[in-house]
């Protein structure tokens, strides 16, 4: 229980970062995607599975509120969440190079994906543009957020982890 509340304020705080902090800092319109951090670094740490769900929520928080179609947002961050995951077993908290490999890649896939649904269906084909005005700025951006941001995230996954293993040591 203690892990799902921490695990929403989490969501619900860097959302709000993105939406309103971030906004008000960016640079030619270009913001963190701090919602794949998430996504990404909870999928890495904790599985396929809490990477999905995790995905899931934040991309339905996207879509709700910024998204032009319901769903869209929560299936490109399930699936970043959920191949993230697959990743579970190299992650070791000390290497910080995969997690920020994995989130530079994760970040570049949602770009890509975003403009294949947003705009090349649409019959927008200039990606070069798309891809050196938003996709590549936004990558650098969020990777410069991650790497004040992960140690946080991987700080309170420790925490939580001790703090379950100290309860399930009680019931034994």
């Amino acid at each position: 229980m203690k892990r799902i509340l921490v695990s929403t304020v989490l969501v619900l705080c860097c959302f709000v970062l993105q939406s309103t902090v971030f906004k008000a800092i960016s640079f030619g319109g270009i913001v963190p995607n701090l919602m794949i951090v998430l996504a990404a670094s909870f999928g890495f740490m904790r599985g396929e599975r809490t990477g999905l769900l995790f995905g899931f929520f934040c991309g339905l928080l996207c879509d709700i509120f910024f998204g032009q179609v319901l769903g869209l947002y929560a299936m490109i961050y399930m699936y970043i969440g959920f191949l993230n995951g697959k990743f579970n077993r190299a992650f070791y908290p000390e290497d910080i190079k995969l997690p920020m490999a994995l989130i530079l890649v994760s970040d570049l896939l949602y770009g890509l994906t975003c403009y294949l649904v947003l705009f090349m269906l649409r019959g927008r084909f200039n990606i070069g543009y798309y891809m050196i005005n938003i996709i590549l700025p936004e990558m650098v951006y969020t990777i410069l957020v991650t790497m004040i941001l992960y140690p946080i995230i991987l700080w309170i996954h420790k925490k939580l982890e001790d703090s379950e293993q100290r309860s399930a040591r009680k019931f034994v």
